[in-house]
């Protein structure tokens, strides 16, 4: 099972992450007074938790700046209520969705994909979740494309919460798994990475210089062996604790709910929901 719920993830997390890239997401928080950029997003994530402090947020989401976060929660919660962010979202992503999928918005694939993402969720326990309880406590959508959201949205706070742990018994800090992240040529580049998650050019020189200091990068920043093989066991140990959604799916079920996962996720990006020179890999 561990495989598949890396397969899940590859196929599936694009249906969520591409709400933090769309138009419509600045566009609905702007309207009830948050600022633009990071201000949003916090908001935007975090709503589902109530009027949390910037503590609470930075351990949930772990790689951004604490410092910064403290500079917008709580004060996002003092222009616009949790319960209006998260109404807000959920129109934001209705926009997205049928921009970018168009008709196939309504179609028997949508709808086949979110009934068995749906399930995937059914037996899901909580218990040292806190990100992905909160989205869990949240009525789900009606129409099949927000149901699919919601639910690609809970597999993915599950899958989130799984991996704060494994980084915490790596031994790494919310920066330092950035900046190994980075390393590995798969995720954001170092320039996006630093300034979506707010860190400076000395705070990221000195993640680096942690990670040498262990062997994890080499005197260029570039991963090394011990680095490698540091990532694949966090990866490996956030697969087995993640592993439930996709244990209560049978072999039929996870083939289609991963084939049409990949095929929209394909969908979405040739529709332009990921903008280009973030990912050093895509």
């Amino acid at each position: 099972m561990t495989t598949i719920a890396r397969r899940g993830k590859s196929s599936l997390d694009l249906l969520h992450s591409m709400i933090y890239f769309a138009p419509e997401a600045a566009d609905e928080f702007a309207a009830l007074g948050l600022d633009r950029g990071l201000m949003s997003y916090l908001a935007g994530r975090s709503a589902p938790m109530g009027a949390v402090g910037a503590g609470v947020v930075s351990a949930t989401f772990y790689n951004f700046n604490p410092a910064k976060v403290a500079a917008e929660i709580p004060r996002a919660w003092s222009i616009a209520a949790p319960s209006d962010v998260i109404a807000a979202r959920f129109r934001a992503v209705d926009g997205a969705l049928r921009r970018l999928l168009g008709a196939e918005v309504t179609s028997d694939l949508v709808a086949t994909t979110a009934e068995l993402a749906q399930a995937a969720t059914q037996d899901l326990r909580p218990d040292g979740k806190p990100l992905y309880a909160a989205h869990a406590d949240l009525a789900w959508p009606e129409e099949p494309h927000l149901r699919l959201w919601h639910a690609v949205s809970l597999l993915r706070e599950f899958r989130g919460d799984a991996h704060i742990t494994a980084l915490q018994r790596a031994g790494l800090s919310g920066l330092q798994a950035l900046v190994l992240h980075v390393a590995t040529g798969e995720g954001f580049t170092a320039e996006a990475a630093r300034r979506t998650r707010v860190w400076s050019e000395d705070e990221w020189a000195a993640g680096v210089s942690e990670l040498r200091q262990r062997g994890l990068v080499d005197a260029d920043g570039a991963i090394t062996e011990q680095g490698a093989a540091l990532r694949e066991e966090v990866e490996t140990e956030t697969d087995a604790m993640s592993a439930g959604p996709w244990e209560s799916l049978s072999g039929d079920q996870l083939d289609v709910l991963l084939g049409n996962g990949s095929q929209l996720s394909r969908a979405l990006l040739a529709a332009g929901a990921l903008p280009p020179g973030l990912f050093a890999k895509r």
